[in-house]
């Protein structure tokens, strides 16, 4: 009875692999994969390889195949910010970013990182894959401080997408200061080197630069860092800096309810809106430095997440949402450049950063 029993049980057995068998053979050639799990904490998604797999037969008009066939986005888009809230590069990034999310149907979180005039940022976008899931505003500050020998990194490293703010930089006063005019700041500057304070973005930015050109041309001033935005502009209005190196959008509120006044623009032409403000041209001071904000990826990402983004971005500052920003915060009016555009202005202005840093001691 046992043998007979054991040969049913094989028998059972054999029968039972053999239906398996084909649920796996039917389940194959179906090619139906089984669902990655999902990370809702982190935003984290499948790999492209089985998202490419359970994506619907139609996409959605904003998504694009990339070369490798993925469709992109598949998932939130990091944008990092490297200074801290409330400058331009953070404006132009929550200005850019929703309306962008709403053109590519993808996430597009904004993250500060602050610190070492934008190397903190920069370093976490470098070290993240070049896959096109984390994106950088890049400065002329940034810029400035790869020109001067200042990181480890240089602006080859990333690929351009676009230039979203391009606007000129002024120094202001305190409306109670005693410097009234340029010749007042430029006289007390001459008379009592390093006592008049300039807060600046930090070591190594274009302000910094600005401020070591003038000390050159024996108007000595010195530089104070404030890493945050929020801070300088604590430090003029608080008495503690005797200057602010700023562009005239960031600090509109301070200028209409007229705590601070400008006395120098950093242009070759008066900058509309202040026609009474001379220029750093018309004084005969060779230093322009306009301030930027570039949109980069890490060097690699595939050209056609470029592309896909560089496209969404054109379409977001072509809306009017766009242009009312653009006019508040007055740039200037050939502010957009497209991906390769951008490589060349970068790679023109990193050569006259080099030259001047070189001209004033300051490039390590």
């Amino acid at each position: 009875m046992i043998g007979v029993e054991v040969t049913r049980f094989r028998s059972f057995a054999t029968l039972v692999l053999a239906v398996l068998s084909c649920l796996v053979l039917l389940n194959g050639c179906s090619g139906t994969a089984a669902p990655a799990k999902s990370d809702q904490v982190s935003g984290k998604q499948e790999t492209p390889s089985s998202a490419k797999s359970e994506a619907p037969d139609t996409a959605k008009p904003s998504e694009k195949t990339t070369s490798s066939g993925e469709k992109y986005p598949a998932r939130p888009i990091d944008f990092i910010v490297p200074w801290g809230p409330g400058g331009g590069a953070d404006q132009l990034a929550r200005k850019l970013s929703p309306l962008t999310e709403k053109i590519l149907g993808a996430a597009m979180p904004v993250i500060n990182v602050a610190g070492a005039t934008g190397a903190t940022g920069a370093a976490k976008m470098l070290a993240s894959p070049a896959d096109g899931y984390t994106i950088l505003v890049f400065t002329a500050d940034a810029l400035t401080s790869i020109a001067m020998g200042g990181t480890p990194y240089t602006h080859k490293d990333f690929d351009s997408i676009i230039r979203g703010m391009a606007r000129a930089s002024f120094f202001f006063v305190n409306t109670d200061s005693p410097y009234k005019t340029w010749q007042d700041l430029e006289k007390a500057a001459k008379l009592q080197p390093g006592k008049v304070s300039v807060a600046t973005a930090g070591e190594g930015s274009s302000d910094d630069l600005t401020v070591a050109y003038f000390a050159a041309k024996d108007v000595k001033m010195s530089s104070v860092p404030y890493p945050k935005p929020g801070e300088r502009y604590a430090a003029l209005l608080g008495g503690h800096a005797d200057v602010l190196y700023e562009q005239a959008g960031d600090v509109r509120q301070f200028l209409t309810s007229g705590q601070i006044r400008p006395v120098i623009a950093f242009n070759e032409k008066r900058v509309k809106g202040f026609d009474n403000v001379p220029t750093s041209k018309e004084l005969e001071y060779d230093i322009l430095l306009p301030q930027f904000g570039t949109v980069v990826a890490r060097k690699g990402t595939d050209p056609s997440k470029i592309k896909a983004l560089g496209d969404a971005f054109k379409k977001a500052m072509d809306t009017p949402d766009w242009a009312s920003f653009a006019e508040e915060q007055l740039m200037m009016e050939d502010t957009y450049m497209n991906p390769e555009t951008v490589t060349k202005f970068l790679e023109s202005e990193y050569n006259i950063l080099v030259n001047l840093g070189k001209e004033v001691g300051l490039r390590k």
